[in-house]
């Protein structure tokens, strides 16, 4: 009667908890993010082609197989000591995943003594084992096996995505896959998330944060020099370079390499700097960072640090190459050899900077400040004359920088639907678009461009490779993905006559801001706002164009038929006694409120929504 008691108590506990707006459960994953979260995690793997084979059934020595990758460690498992089953020998390929499920309490043989690995896994048996993960054992459940179980099993949302719906449905390779993610952001029955005991997290908005778990279970950095590919533990079936698929005889010398033999999955990352050292903090003894043509950069690796020390080799002045890792800190450290090329920009700076002169003291010299086409920002010393707005060619040549300016180089034309050429010149795979005003710049992947007409000055400079394709491309002021956009949430006007003064107050990513005394009136009310120059001091600001009362699906939000897409970093805020709280989409877009949607411009003209505010019903 207790045990019935608890389970009933156990089970409203459960309800309430998952019908509380600030608990509610998050919204389900789509196959390709739980299908990369399993893999990162090591849970699920490919056949020898790299076939994930999701439509198979899974059988008992699959699932635990599976379920013992779910714990802490669960990837250090080699083959059992000895045969844990008659029908198990000791050289079954599972027989050391079968041993350490027994022996953690997951699973068990028959009571004819065997273990049946080839036997396809039933939905009870699956979800009870799941369940086992989490904490709970037969001691939480009453009445017959698996009624107080899949009741649980449902309660807790491990059922999103799974197709198996009867107790003895063989469960598929898919059904595992959602099952085990559904596990990862699952409360144990201590009330923790279960991601949490394999070192990771969950997001704000409740989901598996799959960046940050990616990331966590990468290996690496390796650097791509002679023998680089003795170093990896595999082949891998898929490289990804910059972003983009690539494969292996893509790498190139230099690059900075990770993977993950789960995933099956080697990336690569090319990002270079190139300059001069100008300084070394804290102390070139023992240095954390290491500015390079007038850029700080965190080290990341012992070896570059090492080197860039006083005891390695570099020294303030020297010309040097910093091979950057996929965060952007230093992995080593190269010489001319590993030049960073040339870099082409726009120069949003001209003026006179300080550097250290190696002997505690230090210099003062002209700087130039380039926005560069791969999105980042360079300083270098320079005679040159080039000025402001420029679009200039960076280089370094025998450890000197040379700047030389840039003929306009217009062109106009329509970018394909596919966003693959512009005109009638296609893109280059690894293009880089640059597009910038004043000294702001967002970098752009072809696709961004898709449909859009460019004409008059749209385009400032564009060069061709040795196939004829573009390769660079710089644009000013095209989409407006450089500017920052937030809410203004209070304006005043003060004085009489000829001196007027205004006040403003905003919120640009949930963080609040305010100009308390300025004689610029923007063109601005209440409302979502776009903010251009830094957030904290802009140099203008401008009202976005409301779109009421729509849905969010598939990327878009929907009004009348009329679809309006969402920029990539879309601010969300609630609004709640007329204050507004940043949010997300994922905790916005089930239903239970009236949403608006903000865009700087139509879409035809390159523009999205920049804010949505989310209003309960």
């Amino acid at each position: 009667m207790k045990k019935r008691m608890l389970a009933a108590l156990l089970a409203a506990s459960l309800s309430l908890a998952l019908a509380l707006p600030s608990l509610a459960a998050p919204a389900g994953a789509s196959e390709e993010e739980a299908l990369q979260a399993v893999t990162a995690l090591g849970i699920m793997a490919g056949d020898g082609q790299g076939n994930m084979n999701l439509s198979s059934r899974v059988t008992r020595a699959e699932f635990v197989t599976m379920a013992v990758r779910a714990t802490p460690g669960g990837d250090q498992i080699g083959q059992a000591a000895t045969s844990p089953y008659p029908d198990v020998p000791r050289s079954h390929w599972a027989s050391g995943f079968v041993e350490a499920g027994v022996a953690k309490g997951l699973v068990s043989g028959y009571s004819d003594g065997t273990f049946r690995p080839g036997r396809e896994i039933g939905l009870a048996e699956g979800a009870a084992i799941a369940l086992s993960l989490l904490g709970y054992g037969a001691e939480d459940f009453s009445g017959a096996f698996p009624t107080g179980q899949l009741a649980l099993y449902h309660s807790l949302r491990l059922d999103r995505g799974v197709s198996a719906a009867g107790a003895d449905t063989p469960l598929t390779r898919r059904d595992a896959m959602f099952l085990f993610y559904n596990l990862l952001s699952a409360p144990t029955k201590q009330g923790q998330p279960y991601l949490n005991s394999l070192g990771h997290s969950l997001d704000a908005s409740g989901k598996v944060d799959l960046l940050q778990l990616v990331s966590g279970e990468m290996e690496g950095p390796v650097v791509a020099r002679d023998g680089w590919r003795s170093r990896l533990p595999f082949t891998p079936g898929k490289v990804i370079r910059d972003g983009r698929l690539s494969t292996l005889s893509g790498i190139q010398d230099y690059d900075v390499l990770y993977w993950n033999v789960s995933m099956d999955t080697l990336w690569a990352y090319t990002q270079k700097a190139t300059g001069p050292i100008q300084a070394l903090e804290p102390s070139g003894g023992s240095p954390t960072s290491v500015t390079v043509a007038g850029r700080a950069y965190s080290i990341e690796s012992s070896s570059a640090a090492y080197d860039l020390s006083d005891l390695g080799q570099y020294r303030l002045g020297d010309t040097v190459t910093l091979l950057l890792g996929r965060t952007g800190g230093v992995v080593a450290v190269a010489g001319a050899q590993a030049s960073a090329g040339e870099k082409i920009g726009v120069v949003v700076d001209v003026a006179n900077a300080s550097y250290p002169d190696g002997m505690g003291g230090s210099y003062t010299a002209r700087s130039v400040t380039l926005l560069a086409t791969d999105g980042r920002s360079y300083q270098y010393q320079t005679s040159s004359g080039v000025r402001e707005g420029s679009v200039v060619r960076a280089a370094v040549q025998d450890g000197q920088v040379t700047l030389r300016a840039l003929s306009g180089n217009t062109l106009t034309g329509k970018v394909s639907a596919a966003g693959d050429r512009l005109g009638n010149l296609p893109f280059a795979a690894g293009i880089q678009i640059l597009d910038f005003s004043g000294k702001q710049g967002a970098v752009l992947y072809p696709s961004r461009l898709a449909g859009l007409t460019l004409s008059g000055g749209m385009v400032r400079y564009y060069s061709l490779n040795g196939q004829g394709e573009i390769d660079q491309l710089i644009l000013e002021d095209v989409t407006g993905d450089m500017y920052r956009y937030g809410v203004l949430t209070q304006m005043e006007e003060s004085g009489s006559g000829f001196e007027q003064y205004y006040s403003y107050q905003y919120l640009v990513d949930g963080a609040s801001y305010s100009i308390p005394t300025s004689t610029t009136r923007w063109p601005v009310s209440r409302g979502p706002v776009c903010i251009r120059g830094e957030a904290a001091a802009p140099e203008g600001m401008s009202s976005l164009t409301p779109a009421r009362d729509g849905q969010l699906s598939g990327g878009q939000f929907v009004k009348d038929n009329q679809r309006y897409p969402l920029s990539d970093r879309v601010a969300v805020y609630e609004l709640r006694g007329g204050s507004y709280y940043l949010s997300s989409l994922a905790r916005v877009q089930d239903g239970g409120y009236t949403l608006t949607a903000w865009y700087d411009k139509p879409q035809a003209g390159g523009g999205r929504v920049r804010v949505i505010v989310a209003q309960e019903n």
